[in-house]
């Protein structure tokens, strides 16, 4: 659902862009291809100082990482996140989102491996979490002196729904937008309702058009510009010629990737 491209035609209502230039942005789908349709608006101009490679990993994790912790989480400087599966392609950049708005972003993952890597972009602490998710409140306790953090991105789901809600600080915000490890969690409304908690489910695929145009002229007016001043970077685990997705979709299913994978025409 994401894509990096030249414009080859522009349709005859078209008024934003001209053949020739470099676009990037997301689409419902279709993405694995030579050529596709967008509207003018959900596309954005990829920077000069941008390959094609690198264009072509930003869009979906990128705006999905902003529009979850700026617009919707509303997160602010000197505010602490935690971030699920920070070794993740919506991880990395969630931890440099963090960072540009001056927010303390920390982690989890299943190795630790992926933390220090992690930490290398910006994150200040993490934790590597086993099946019971034990270590992650004595975790949170130390890095926020018990208080909790603001704002958990949860890129998992499932039993980290549970564990999420437990690390929140009052008015504390959980952005839900995965549920890879099960769609259900068992929760305590008395661990909810006292700290006046928000829990937000979000997604970006099922989003109307207009919703799409929505998020990309944010991210082009927002997020853009920091790549183009080197504020922020994409991080590439690997690159595949569009003939070998095979390959690709099985080097994303070993668990091993950090950053993302980019296929090329």
């Amino acid at each position: 659902m994401e894509f990096a491209g030249e414009i080859a035609e522009v349709g005859p209502e078209g008024r934003l862009w001209q053949k020739g230039q470099r676009v990037f942005g997301i689409a419902a789908a279709g993405c694995y291809a030579e050529y596709l349709i967008a509207h003018e608006r959900a596309v954005a101009e990829v920077p000069a100082n941008l390959s094609w490679i690198e264009a072509g990993s930003i869009p979906e994790v990128f705006i999905t990482a902003h529009d979850a912790l700026w617009k919707q989480a509303e997160l602010r400087p000197s505010e602490t996140v935690l971030i699920h599966a920070v070794g993740s392609g919506v991880g990395i950049a969630a931890v440099q989102l963090a960072r540009a708005m001056n927010a303390t972003p920390y982690g989890t993952s299943r190795t630790a491996d992926k933390l220090e890597r992690a930490r290398k972009l910006g994150m200040v602490d993490g934790v590597a979490l086993d099946a019971s998710l034990s270590a992650l409140g004595t975790a949170v306790e130390r890095w926020t002196s018990k208080r909790g953090v603001d704002v958990v991105l949860d890129c998992v789901g499932g039993p980290y729904i549970t564990a999420s809600v437990r690390a929140l600080a009052p008015h504390g915000r959980l952005i839900m937008i995965s549920q890879s490890a099960g769609p259900t969690a068992e929760l305590d409304l008395r661990a909810i309702m006292p700290r006046r908690l928000t829990l937000r489910g979000t997604t970006l695929r099922m989003r109307p058009l207009e919703e799409k145009i929505m998020v990309t002229r944010a991210f082009a007016a927002e997020v853009v510009p920091l790549f183009a001043r080197g504020v922020l970077r994409t991080i590439i685990d690997s690159e595949f010629p569009l003939d070998q997705v095979q390959a690709a979709h099985a080097r994303l299913e070993s668990n091993q990737t950090f950053g993302k994978v980019v296929l090329r025409l």
